[in-house]
């Protein structure tokens, strides 16, 4: 019986990952300014062979190291499309770590905290979102996710193989967002400091280094004061304490997004607040790991919300050991259930809270069958929960998760692609390349038709000889026109984009 509820339960695993990570991945072209960079960086280094100097149409971009960049060469070099050579690497990291994530913390802490613990990151909104895009925050939590969870086994077990795999994975940690995970890493130095001479073992050290220093020093080598700079000048002082990278936020802004991250599971944040479980240092560990994080974050100028996808893993084990040992858990786990309501809301309203900012966008979208589902969940999570079958009752969560994730898949994507990516854009101008220049075409919309046309289209301005031009009024979508003003669809078969505005 134990090998076939072992069977059941990877089965289960597996479906539930394929729903939550790869349906759908190519459901709508890459979005925002990040996302259509990065790739194209990956793209040029596949072409061209060149896997030291990231350069973007022509010219060398130090915004990043590169792991994220040659994962998505890798993507181009095993053949795969525009669309899934810089997210499918992303996604199936996002599973390998789940994997490992669960083996580690049921090392550390049982099967049972960990398969709840495993269950809480794989349907939590960060880890689900980030798993989808192609920018480097899931490969810096990933990567410096297992660099913590490896050292708190060395804490525990004192095993020299533990400690070289932390530092490995905290020199690939360094190769996916620079130098920020030393920084973060200070919870791991701390709890070790009884033990400095064993952490700070030279062959760990060199362990690190080479795996993190090579790159780094090649491209300071080739580039210069032009690297150093851009890398860490600009992109990492300047993102701590200064507001020209454009993303300055108030202290609190990350108050709200961890609670949203950890989304559904969010009302199980009360249960992880109890002062008596901290008595176990393992338990300090993961608390000191979420709590200076967060401070460390909230004390930088520039934010973002994928800046707190490193905290996601320690939290979401918190929240498994809470599952593990609350006596009554059927109010939390059937408001976890509850609180999915709202899916259908965030459906009608993401994309165009992508295209121009939620303070904008129209909040619409409500399913009063979408709701009674949910709630028809909620009362089956409950019972399950009163007949003492907790796990059951966590899986049931878990499916409720999947099911909301699948439905905005399916509902909100295809509008997420016509409102926020350049991808619908590219295919309606393709035909006729040589005769397109850009008018007016806000970022995030240049970024992806640049990525998709493989070379970057001229502003009118540059090619005034050209007819075709696209233009775009601000929260509208773009339009794409002849320059005598007559319709594309009746003058060389353009489909011409609606104007509607949500502004």
């Amino acid at each position: 019986m134990e090998v076939l509820d072992r069977i059941r339960i990877a089965l289960t695993a597996g479906v539930l990952s394929y729903f939550l990570y790869f349906f759908g991945l190519e459901a709508a072209g890459l979005i925002g300014p990040d996302e259509p960079r990065y790739a194209a960086i990956g793209r040029q280094m596949a072409h061209s062979g060149d896997w030291l100097t990231p350069v973007l149409w022509g010219r060398a971009w130090f915004e990043k190291p590169p792991l994220l960049y040659w994962m998505t060469a890798s993507g181009y070099l095993a053949g795969l499309d525009a669309d899934l050579a810089p997210r499918l690497p992303v996604a199936l990291l996002g599973v390998f770590f789940l994997g490992l994530f669960w083996a580690l913390a049921r090392q550390e802490f049982g099967s049972e905290a960990a398969g709840y613990g495993v269950a809480v990151l794989a349907t939590s909104a960060g880890w689900v979102a980030f798993s989808h895009l192609a920018v480097p925050d899931l490969p810096l939590a990933a990567t410096f996710g297992l660099a913590m969870l490896f050292g708190l086994r060395w804490l525990s077990t004192g095993h020299r193989g533990h400690l070289l795999a932390a530092w490995f994975c905290l020199g690939l940690a360094v190769l996916a967002k620079g130098l920020v995970p030393l920084v973060l890493a200070l919870p791991l130095v701390w709890c070790a400091r009884s033990r400095w001479r064993a952490f700070f073992r030279p062959a760990g050290i060199a362990v690190f280094l080479l795996t993190a220093v090579p790159w780094y020093a090649l491209c300071a080598a080739r580039h210069g004061m032009e690297f150093l700079g851009e890398f860490f000048g600009r992109h990492h002082l300047e993102r701590l304490v200064g507001g020209g990278i454009h993303h300055p936020r108030p202290w609190w802004f990350y108050l709200p997004i961890l609670p949203a991250a950890i989304f559904p599971w969010t009302p199980w944040l009360v249960a992880v607040v109890r002062p008596r479980p901290y008595a176990d240092p393992r338990r300090r560990f993961l608390a000191l790991w979420v709590l200076f994080g967060l401070l460390f974050f909230s004390a930088s100028v520039n934010k973002l919300p994928g800046y707190l996808l490193p905290l996601l893993p320690p939290l979401a084990l918190l929240v498994g050991l809470a599952l593990a040992e609350r006596p009554d858990a059927r109010w939390l786990l059937a408001s976890s259930i509850a609180s999915l309501v709202v899916t259908p809301l965030v459906s009608g309203t993401l994309p165009f809270a992508l295209a121009s900012g939620l303070s904008r966008a129209p909040i619409q979208g409500w399913s009063w069958t979408f709701a009674a589902g949910m709630v028809t969940l909620a009362t089956g999570v409950w019972l399950l929960e009163r007949a003492a079958r907790r796990a059951a009752a966590v899986m049931l969560t878990a499916v409720a998760a999947t099911a909301a994730v699948v439905y905005l898949k399916v509902e909100a994507l295809p509008e997420v692609d016509r409102w926020a990516s350049g991808r619908p854009l590219w295919r309606q101008v393709a035909a006729h390349r040589d005769a397109v220049c850009i008018e007016s075409l806000h970022r995030n919309w240049r970024y992806g038709l640049d990525y998709y046309a493989l070379t970057p289209l001229p502003s009118c301005a540059e090619a005034p000889q050209r007819t075709v031009r696209i233009r775009q009024l601000p929260g509208a979508l773009p339009v794409v026109e002849r320059t005598d003003g007559a319709s594309e669809a009746t003058r060389i078969g353009l489909q011409a984009a609606p104007t509607r505005s949500f502004v």
